[in-house]
C-alpha cells in the first residue's frame, strides 16, 4: 500500500496521545472513587457491574480515529479488477519506400496521420501497442491505454531501409502474447515455437486482439508476409491492412538509386483475407472505426493501483457508529 500524502501519517501520533489521556482520566476517576467511597458509580443504568465493558466504546472510538487518520493520507492499493478490453497492435511500415511523396507530404507522414486519428477515436478499454518494421521488426510501445504515450511514439517514427512486412506481423504477435502475460509465440529468430501450428489451447488464441498494418505493401525481405498472416490466423488474430500510397506510384531516389515504388494493394488485401481481417484505403479514415467495432472484448483481470480513501473513511465512520451504539446501549450517553 502507498499513500498520496504520506506526511499526513504523522497525525497518527495523536492516537497514542488520546489513549494516554484516556488512561490518565481513568486513573484519576479511580482515585476519586477511592477517596469518596462512591458506591455504585461503577455500575450501569440497571445496576449491573460494568467491568471491562466500559472500555469497549472508547477503544472503538480510538480505532475509528486511527482509520480516519490513515484515510487523510489518501491510501492507494493495487486492486485486481475484471475489465472488458481488446488489444490493437499498430504495425507501421518505416521502410525506405515510405518516404515516397505520391501522397502528401509523404507516405509515412500520411500513415502517421491515419494512426494518430485512429488512436484519438479509441475508448480507454482498448489497449494499443506499436510495432515498426523495415528490414526487421521492433516493438516500439507495449500495449497501453495511455493515448499520449502512443501518439508520442507514432510521432517519432522515421523512414529506415529494407522492407519485411512478415517481420512486422510476427513481432506484433509476440507483443500480443507478452501483453497477455504469456511466453512469446516466436523465438528470437521469429519462427514459431515449438512448431509452426500452435497447439489448440484456449490461452494460445487471441480473438480480442487485432493487428492494424499501415504499409504500402511492398516487401523485399523474408519471411513471406502471407505465411506470417497465416500464423496470425492460427492464433485467431485478425489483420486489418491500410494501404498507404497510390497504385500509380512514383519515382523515389535513395542512396544514389532511382526506383519506382507503388502501393501493392493486392498484397495487402491477401494478408487481410488470410487472417479474416479487412483492407482499407488510407483515404477512408472514417472506415477505420470498424476495426474497433469488430473487436471482441474479453474479461481480463489486471492489477491496477487505485485510491482507497473512501473505503478507509467509510470503515472509520462505521467503527465510530458501533462504538456510539454500544455507549448509548450500556450507558445512555456517548463517551
Amino acid at each position: 500500500m502507498s499513500f498520496i500524502w504520506p506526511t499526513m501519517l504523522l497525525s497518527l501520533f495523536l492516537v497514542p496521545l488520546c489513549a494516554w489521556l484516556y488512561l490518565r482520566l481513568q486513573q484519576r476517576r479511580r482515585s476519586l472513587l477511592a477517596s469518596y467511597g462512591a458506591f455504585g458509580l461503577m455500575q450501569g443504568a440497571g445496576g449491573q457491574q460494568l467491568g471491562l465493558r466500559r472500555h469497549i466504546p472508547p477503544v472503538l472510538f480510538l480505532a475509528g480515529l486511527t482509520i480516519l487518520l490513515i484515510a487523510v493520507a489518501r491510501p492507494q492499493a493495487v486492486v485486481s479488477l475484471p475489465k472488458r478490453e481488446g488489444t490493437v497492435i499498430m504495425v507501421f511500415d518505416v521502410s525506405g519506400s515510405m518516404a515516397a511523396d505520391d501522397v502528401e507530404p509523404n507516405r509515412l507522414e500520411a500513415a502517421k496521420a491515419v494512426g494518430l486519428d485512429f488512436v484519438e477515436r479509441q475508448p480507454n478499454t482498448v489497449q494499443i501497442g506499436l510495432v515498426a518494421f523495415s528490414d526487421g521488426g521492433i516493438a516500439v510501445q507495449a500495449p497501453t491505454n495511455d493515448q499520449e504515450a502512443i501518439m508520442a511514439a507514432i510521432s517519432r517514427l522515421a523512414p529506415q531501409r529494407g522492407t519485411s512486412v512478415g517481420q512486422g506481423i510476427l513481432v506484433a504477435l509476440n507483443t500480443i502474447a507478452v501483453s497477455a502475460g504469456q511466453e512469446p509465440l516466436l523465438d528470437s529468430n521469429l519462427t514459431p515455437v515449438p512448431e509452426t501450428t500452435p497447439a489448440p489451447l484456449p490461452e494460445e488464441s487471441y480473438p480480442s486482439a487485432v493487428i492494424l498494418l499501415l504499409s504500402d505493401g511492398e516487401n523485399n525481405e523474408e519471411p513471406d508476409p502471407l505465411e506470417a498472416a497465416q500464423t496470425a490466423a492460427d492464433y485467431a488474430v485478425r489483420i486489418y491492412t491500410i494501404g498507404i500510397g497510390t497504385t500509380a506510384g512514383t519515382i523515389l531516389e535513395a542512396d544514389g538509386f532511382t526506383v519506382h515504388t507503388r502501393l501493392e494493394e493486392e498484397a495487402l488485401k491477401q494478408i487481410a483475407q488470410i487472417s479474416e481481417g479487412l483492407y482499407y484505403s488510407a483515404e477512408n479514415q472514417e472506415e477505420l472505426q470498424a476495426v474497433y467495432e469488430n473487436l471482441e472484448p474479453q474479461f481480463v483481470i489486471r492489477p491496477d493501483e487505485m485510491e482507497v480513501t473512501s473505503l478507509f473513511a467509510g470503515a472509520g465512520i462505521f467503527v465510530f457508529l458501533i462504538g456510539g451504539a454500544f455507549s448509548l446501549l450500556w450507558f445512555s450517553r456517548l463517551p
